[in-house]
């Protein structure tokens, strides 16, 4: 089907493959995917980096498909190694909105639901806190650009119209899940613990005072104690995060070298 195209053809094949690896993690990845950010930037950043990989990439393609189903399961491919890395760091933070929600079911405050658009859905109000925490984290120590150059540092290790989707990398995907799990337990850990601690309390002051009202006073207190756990435990979730970053990145180039 190409071999009867133009010219260049091979040049705009390399380029399309390019830009798909690329505009796949800014679809997906954390502030690039965001709301915030017009569509006509996303696709214009991509499209500026891009244009800035080709030119390294034209020696390093292998071949060009003959056929269109060809084109489209390289195109597939590229598309599945800008997933992995966008995917990689949404699970990250999916850790910690697992964190918010958490606190917000054993605090009983879990109705205190608000709209968040960097997942598209509703989440309790401390998953949003934990969320946007994260995300100034991220930013601080520069994450989305640590994100950006694992992603432009695998074109030098698999070129482009060489990706593949190996067994590595859904195993990594799967090891990711269970790191983010453990993550969200860590940092909603110090709140656990204090809405455990007000639960005994109250428990001891209903059977010394029954004439006390439990129910009414067990809302404010476990309220109160959440509120007095995060302010203290705020910096160490924000820390735990930080930590988990590049070893997460680490995983995902190693998975994708290993494919």
């Amino acid at each position: 089907m190409f071999s009867s195209s133009p010219l260049y053809v091979d040049q705009f094949l390399t380029f399309t493959l390019v830009f798909v690896r690329i505009a796949t993690l800014v679809a997906i990845a954390p502030i690039f995917c965001s709301s915030g950010v017009p569509a006509r930037v996303r696709a214009l950043l991509a499209l500026v980096l891009a244009v800035l990989v080709v030119p390294l990439q034209f020696d390093k393609v292998a071949s060009h498909p003959d056929t269109l189903v060809g084109y489209l399961v390289l195109v597939g491919a590229e598309a599945l190694i800008g997933l992995s890395l966008g995917l990689g760091i949404v699970v990250l933070f999916s850790g910690m909105q697992v964190a918010g929600q958490v606190i917000s079911q054993m605090s009983g405050m879990q109705l205190t639901d608000i709209f968040n658009p960097a997942f598209n859905e509703n989440v309790p109000v401390f998953s949003q806190l934990l969320f946007y925490v994260s995300l100034a984290v991220f930013v601080i120590i520069g994450g989305h650009r640590k994100v950006m150059e694992a992603l432009l540092d695998t074109f030098v290790w698999l070129p482009a119209g060489q990706g593949d989707f190996s067994r590595s990398v859904t195993e990594a995907m799967t090891s990711l899940l269970a790191q983010s799990f453990v993550l969200g337990v860590r940092a909603a850990a110090p709140a656990m613990v204090a809405l455990l601690l007000a639960t005994l309390l109250l428990g001891l002051v209903s059977r010394t005072l029954p004439q006390l009202n439990v129910m009414a006073l067990g809302f404010g207190f476990n309220a109160l104690a959440t509120l007095g756990a995060l302010s203290v435990s705020l910096g160490a979730a924000a820390w735990i995060f930080q930590g988990e970053i590049e070893p997460v990145l680490a995983t995902l180039v190693a998975a994708l070298k290993a494919g």
